[in-house]
């Protein structure tokens, strides 16, 4: 298992803002190889990599960022085939940092054969807060491994990302 991170700063309220984590070198369709997604982590920051996001947020506001694995140009609803997680940070009215009711499974398991498979060369960050008074840094952290696939589960994988693309 691996990890792969990327960081996608919001400098802009209101603004879905957008950033990819390039998977070229880990799925091959030729041999079949997919990603195998464990587990998603975000962390999130303020404009500085030692501030904390409630000061970049602000008292009663919250921060949203989705992963997919296609793009879908904005914010999907939870019951969109492409969305690999999401996270949610809410600011309390008193400035205090809470996480909302963002349910999704971040966590598929701990076995070899739990995880989402992704068969896509990119995964999709998008983010957006909905008020804030400096930068938002959201660190997205992909926990992975690559993964020989039979031919018979690599198409119904890949048919089902391209089903979920229309």
């Amino acid at each position: 298992m691996f990890t792969l991170t990327e960081r996608l700063t919001i400098s802009a309220a209101a603004t879905d803002t957008f950033a990819t984590i390039d998977l070229g070198s880990y799925v091959d369709v030729g041999d079949r190889q997919a990603l195998q997604v464990h587990s998603v982590d975000f962390i999130f920051q303020g404009a500085t990599a030692g501030a904390e996001v409630v000061a970049s947020i602000g008292n009663g506001n919250q921060c949203l960022v989705q992963l997919t694995d296609l793009n879908r140009g904005g914010m999907v609803f939870a019951d969109d085939r492409s969305l690999v997680a999401s996270g949610l940070v809410t600011v309390s009215n008193d400035g205090g940092p809470t996480h909302s009711f963002d349910l999704y499974p971040d966590n598929y398991g701990k076995g070899s054969d739990d995880g989402r498979y992704v068969v896509n060369d990119q995964l999709y960050i998008t983010g957006a807060t909905n008020n804030q008074s400096a930068a938002v840094n959201v660190t997205v952290r992909v926990n992975a491994s690559i993964v020989s696939l039979t031919a018979k589960d690599f198409m119904a994988i890949a048919i089902q990302s391209t089903a979920a693309d229309n």
